[in-house]
């Protein structure tokens, strides 16, 4: 009985040993598997891998205001083969149709290998170790065009497409400007590598790009090589398409601004520049132009690399005072213009530091209205002082009233918010001197478009609108979404002192600093401004810089648009902004002026004068019923003698008015054809047998025959102008 039970104890623990022994080697199996020859059975597997990826979608245009495009994305395309296809047979891959095939890439692709290489190469592919690396996708031709792309697909081999053929055809899109330069960094990039996206492209991005759900999927296989290949043919599937952006700016203006900038960037060899115009009641932008100096290949020019416009933050100097003087207004501190205040022949102590006026000009006194069109530091600075020395706080409160504390919120991105010294704040390193310098517009900083926003209120009676670049967006011309006017505050000041800023403002041009500029057919009104870059209180350091601006609006009485120039560094030519910036702003209000209807005054607009004598259309000479029709559809009174016959002649009063007196013509002698059409006179003269030559063009000033003489085939020359 022992022995059966010690028998049956043995048999159990050697199934138990076994068992165990199996279960080890199971166990260390698993563990080669899972972790020592992991990565050799996860290539195995990527290998063979298939997965669906996004095919992106075809990128929204970006247009102006009148649908000209600003940016699109064109489509090109890369060409690959796989000679491993599985359709790829040796019937389709003959002797004669790679012979064909070979010639044609050799002809249309790339004549630098001849059809013998090519054919060769071919071959090599097709009939290579399945293991060589890059068979199964091998590049052919990038960047191809569509037609090109047309062409190549229909070749022998290629034409039997992708599984049969191994043609391989990834469509990608490239960023394309036709304006190229024009607006370049107003319009931006979102995928530039090693960039951050910037503009309207950056900040319309995911619009532009449409939405991620909607893209398509595209089967991707992994073949070795870590290459990923497609299943179907990326060129026939129909991706996804963004919305169209379509912009503020208008070409034209936009052209006027960069040329402008550009030339007085050159003229000046300054660092940089730029010019905004905004639409004066809507705060559309219809131009964003800047200008920055470059170095390529030794050479210096210039380009669109920054836009200062929106990021520059920069002490505006003597544009500011435009703001200094409405904050006196509103306060109550000045009210006549013609009152005469101190300037101390143009310097002054203040405290420790001399404050000193650009121009010299040695007066004792200036009334306020000169003050601000002469832009005279001094006279700024001793208002200033006189009035708000004690209730510094209240002055940067009014200047808070205007929104000068305040970004303008444009949507695209890279706009610094303002710096105004709070008096309040210990941290603001506010001193005795901060407030008449602040008067002249240092120690603070605003960029180009946060200066123009304010200009731009004062243009717009008060009513201070966000500046936008982007009106709408459409999809397939549909209008998805739409962006309108905001007023971001109804009025910055009272309406008597935007009434007397203008007045200020129209003086600068008229006698002032700006006085250059003044146009022939309509009024500008602005303000000049000239900034030191490096100074400690106008105590220049080593080579001085300057910054040259000038702000303002056109027609001045009822204006449309609102425009800033700034320019840094001018280095030859002048540094101040009536000789650098100036003159660029009235080139941009002049092409503006020339094109825009709404800045021209209808000729119906007021009942018209009556001519004077020297205006009439005096000896005008002709049929009597052709110049009696032309006069009634002129509506010019006139009076018709009662001799008059067939022929007359038009004949101007003393006083306002006219005759229609007779011209006598006699059928045998020459008649007179003085002041009439070539067409009159030609048809007199050559039935009374005269030949004609005509010199000039117009009417008849002269000719050569005298009236009276007897008619017998001679020439007569008639004189035209």
């Amino acid at each position: 009985m022992l022995n059966i039970k010690n028998e049956v104890l043995i048999r159990v623990y050697s199934v138990a040993a076994v068992v165990l022994v199996v279960a080890v080697v199971i166990l260390m199996r698993l563990v080669q598997l899972t972790v020592t020859d992991a990565h050799i059975w996860e290539a195995k597997a990527d290998s063979l891998y298939v997965k669906l990826v996004d095919v992106p979608s075809q990128r929204g245009n970006v247009l102006a205001d009148d649908g000209s495009l600003l940016a699109t994305s064109l489509p090109f395309f890369d060409i690959h083969f796989d000679a491993k296809a599985e359709g790829l047979t040796e019937e389709i891959f003959n002797d004669q149709a790679v012979d064909s095939l070979a010639w044609l890439l050799s002809t249309y692709i790339d004549p630098q290998y001849t059809p013998g290489a090519y054919r060769e190469w071919l071959d090599t592919l097709r009939h290579a170790d399945p293991r060589t690396r890059g068979i199964r996708y091998v590049p052919i031709a990038k960047n191809l065009p569509y037609s090109k792309y047309l062409l190549i697909k229909s070749f022998p081999i290629f034409r039997e497409g992708r599984h049969a053929g191994g043609f391989i055809a990834e469509q990608v899109s490239k960023r394309e400007r036709p304006f190229k330069i024009l607006a370049q960094r107003t319009i931006g990039y979102a995928q530039r590598e090693g960039a951050l996206p910037v503009g309207i492209e950056g900040s319309f991005n995911t619009i532009l790009d449409g939405k991620r759900e909607d893209y398509p999927k595209q089967l991707m296989l992994r073949v070795p090589g870590d290459v990923y290949i497609p299943v179907d043919d990326l060129a026939e599937i129909e991706p996804a398409a963004g919305d169209d952006v379509v912009t503020t700016l208008d070409i034209n203006i936009q052209d006027a601004a960069e040329t402008a900038l550009l030339n007085a960037c050159q003229t000046h060899n300054a660092d940089h520049g730029c010019a905004i115009v905004m639409e004066v009641k809507t705060g559309k932008i219809r131009a964003m132009a800047n200008i920055g100096r470059t170095q390529a290949e030794g050479k210096t020019g210039y380009w669109e690399t920054y836009n200062y416009a929106v990021g520059e933050r920069v002490e505006p100097g003597s544009m500011f005072k435009l703001a200094t003087f409405m904050a006196l207004m509103e306060t109550g501190a000045i009210d006549d213009f013609e009152e005469k205040v101190p300037v101390y022949k143009g310097k002054v102590q203040i405290y420790d530091e001399e404050l000193v006026d650009a121009h010299p000009h040695g007066m004792d006194s200036m009334s306020i209205k000169q003050i601000f069109a002469l832009s005279s530091n001094v006279g700024t600075a001793t208002l200033t002082q006189k009035y708000f020395k004690n209730k510094s706080a209240a002055f940067v409160q009014q200047l808070r009233e205007f929104n000068l504390d305040q970004p303008t919120g444009i949507e695209i991105g890279g706009e610094e918010n303002p710096i105004l010294k709070n008096p309040d704040d210990p941290k603001s390193e506010w001193s005795g001197t901060t407030l008449p310098w602040m008067s002249i517009g240092y120690e603070l900083l605003l960029t180009p478009l946060q200066m123009l926003t304010f200009f731009n209120a004062v243009a717009n009676d008060g009513r201070l609108m966000r500046p936008y670049l982007v009106q709408r967006t459409e999809h397939y011309g549909e209008m998805v979404k739409e962006f309108r006017p905001y007023t971001v505050k109804r009025s910055i000041a009272s309406q008597n002192t935007i009434r007397k800023a203008k007045e200020l403002l129209k003086e600068v041009v008229k006698t002032g600093t700006a006085k250059n500029i003044q146009p022939a057919y309509f009024d500008i009104a602005g303000k000049t401004g000239t900034a030191q870059l490096n100074y400690h209180k106008f105590r220049a350091s080593k080579g001085i810089r300057h910054q040259a601006g000038f702000c303002g609006f056109f027609p001045a009485d009822n204006p449309v648009y609102s425009c800033i120039v700034v320019i840094s560094e001018p280095e030859r030519g002048g540094y101040h902004g009536a000789e650098v910036a100036a003159p660029v702003f009235r080139q941009i209000a002049d092409k503006c002026f020339a094109m825009k209807a709404e800045l021209h005054t209808p000729i119906n607009a007021a009942k018209p004068s009556p001519l004077r004598k020297n205006q009439m259309p005096g000896f005008d000479a002709g049929r009597k019923e052709d110049l009696k029709e032309s006069m009634e559809w002129l509506g010019l009174d006139f009076n018709m003698g009662e001799d008059v016959e067939e022929w007359g002649v038009l004949v101007a009063k003393d006083s306002v008015g006219l005759n229609l007196q007779n011209r006598s013509v006699n059928d045998k002698t020459v008649p007179s054809v003085v002041g009439m059409g070539l067409k009159d006179a030609i048809y007199l003269l050559e039935n009374r047998g005269c030949k004609v030559r005509a010199d000039g063009i117009g009417k008849v000033r002269s000719q050569s025959l005298a009236p009276g003489t007897k008619a017998n085939g001679q020439t007569c020359v008639l004189y035209l102008n």
